[in-house]
């Protein structure tokens, strides 16, 4: 008890504030959890916006370097690795670059479970509300389930613990009801001894905050199960919350891009389509872009690519800052890849062409979250402005059987399939526009100043979906939220 009290005062002295009563018990709860001998013991952290939960972690990652105890920090995400290393003050890196390898260098797009050779190490994932456990044909990633490979990665390998952190009113992976990783049960199911905690006291003043007021009171009706009526947001009576009519969104977005640039400016909407018709407005309104794609744009990588980062000369010597982010999983396996949903900056574009039926450019890239690191990649064109996530599966096969024709010489099945893993057409990097997304891959991220767009919605339309989606992209931003075109009757201080 002692040694826990102990533990508990340096937490303690690393915590940014003076800690309320829930604080205090957190602190004894997580000293206990470090404390103790039990290895299959998972602690489960979760809390609602302006808890205080990030301000818990930075003191625990704080106490750890410290006592110098091992520790590493993941996320689901590039942009939420990104937020989570802000405030931790430590690197965080995704999920994905730690627990998977690629398979073979002959089998380049199927990736297996790694070897956890990382002993009494503390494993702590923030975002674990984006944690999905659904198993899905077409994956390359492991057993398909993510929380499952996880859960294998971390405790296969001694003294090995870990701290799972999210907000149960977020939007869950798509296609659940709820989050996985933050379910009790789900965990007891993995024979794991669970602690859990719930945050629930907002430490910040509301009356001084919409995004807070607003974001709390959506909490309020999910953990109520009050969903069937328009949540009234408070629009006009904050000076961090504003319902902008259409016809100002040009200048608003243009003061937001003078401030924080478009990598700190964001439009959450409903659906892919929306996003486009954002997109499209945006370069050409306010960016004058002419071209389809130019220098200075904003881009989403659209799929996993594994291709482009095997060209890097930096990440080849496991040099730079983007080889710890992007690092090969096991020395000898084979490469890092790009995720689905990191962002980067287009600096140059040359080299248009079309093959195969479809449009390719060359591209000098930046990627923001990953201290600027510059890659030279080829990018595919067609799907910037698809309604799509990306090539659909018929898209994707035209592609295939295009460039599989190309090598006629190679009889051999293998040879040929080694080839076309080899090929910058059939690896370019596929791309959307960045300024407007869906909620699903805002989620994770933090932005200056973000603009919701809930499109046509009536009453009958409501779900619990709604109020978790309204609830994320409120909580996206850190200083400002523009309501976009919100009606009257949605709003509470109209």
């Amino acid at each position: 008890m002692a040694i826990s009290e102990d533990l508990g005062a340096i937490i303690r002295e690393n915590f940014a504030h003076n800690p309320t009563k829930e604080q205090e018990n957190a602190i004894s709860m997580l000293s206990e959890f470090l404390l103790s001998r039990e290895g299959d013991a998972v602690f489960l952290l979760k809390g609602y916006a302006g808890t205080g939960k990030t301000s818990l972690l930075a003191a625990l990652v704080r106490t750890m370097q410290q006592l110098e105890q091992r520790f590493m920090l993941l996320a689901p995400t590039g942009r939420a690795a990104k937020v989570l290393s802000s405030y931790a003050g430590a690197p965080a890196f995704t999920i994905h670059r730690k627990i998977y390898r690629q398979k073979s260098i002959t089998d380049m797009n199927v990736f297996q479970n790694d070897v956890n050779l990382r002993e009494d190490t503390l494993f702590i994932v923030d975002e674990a509300s984006m944690i999905a456990n659904d198993a899905h044909e077409s994956t390359i990633f492991g057993s398909g389930r993510l929380l499952d490979d996880l859960m294998h990665y971390v405790y296969s390998c001694e003294g090995c613990r870990l701290i799972l952190v999210g907000d149960t009113a977020q939007l869950p992976p798509v296609g659940d009801v709820e989050s996985p990783a933050l379910n009790r049960t789900m965990l007891e199911g993995y024979g794991m001894t669970v602690t859990e905690l719930q945050l629930t006291q907002v430490v910040r003043q509301l009356e001084e905050s919409g995004i807070l007021w607003n974001a709390t009171m959506l909490r309020s009706l999910i953990q109520n199960d009050e969903m069937y009526a328009f949540p009234k947001l408070r629009g006009k009576s904050f000076p961090d919350v504003r319902v902008l009519p259409g016809d100002e969104l040009i200048e608003a977005l243009e003061d937001s891009y003078r401030k924080y640039g478009t990598d700190g400016t964001i439009v959450v909407t409903r659906s892919n389509k929306r996003a486009n018709v954002f997109n499209g407005g945006i370069r050409a309104r306010i960016l004058d872009y002419e071209e389809e794609l130019s220098g200075g744009d904003l881009i989403m990588v659209a799929k996993n690519n594994y291709y482009w980062t095997s060209l890097s000369p930096t990440l080849s010597k496991g040099e730079g800052a983007l080889s710890q982010l992007f690092p090969p999983p096991l020395e000898g396996t084979g490469e890092a890849f790009i995720a689905n949903g990191d962002v980067a900056v287009v600096r140059r574009l040359r080299n248009e062409r079309t093959f195969y039926g479809f449009r390719f450019a060359d591209a000098t890239i930046v990627f923001p979250d990953y201290d600027h690191t510059e890659m030279d990649v080829t990018v595919l064109l067609d799907t910037l402005q698809s309604e799509a996530p990306a090539l659909t599966r018929q898209q994707q096969e035209a592609l295939f059987q295009g460039v599989w024709d190309d090598y006629p010489e190679l009889t051999n099945r293998r040879d040929r399939m080694k080839k076309l893993r080899e090929d910058p057409y059939y690896n370019a990097l596929q791309i959307k526009y960045a300024y407007a997304v869906t909620c699903h891959k805002a989620q994770g991220g933090q932005w200056e100043h973000v603009y919701i767009d809930q499109g046509y919605i009536t009453e009958e339309m409501l779900s619990p979906d709604y109020f978790r989606w309204l609830y994320t992209a409120i909580t996206r931003a850190t200083e400002q939220v523009y309501l976009v075109n919100w009606p009257d009757s949605a709003l509470s201080d109209a």
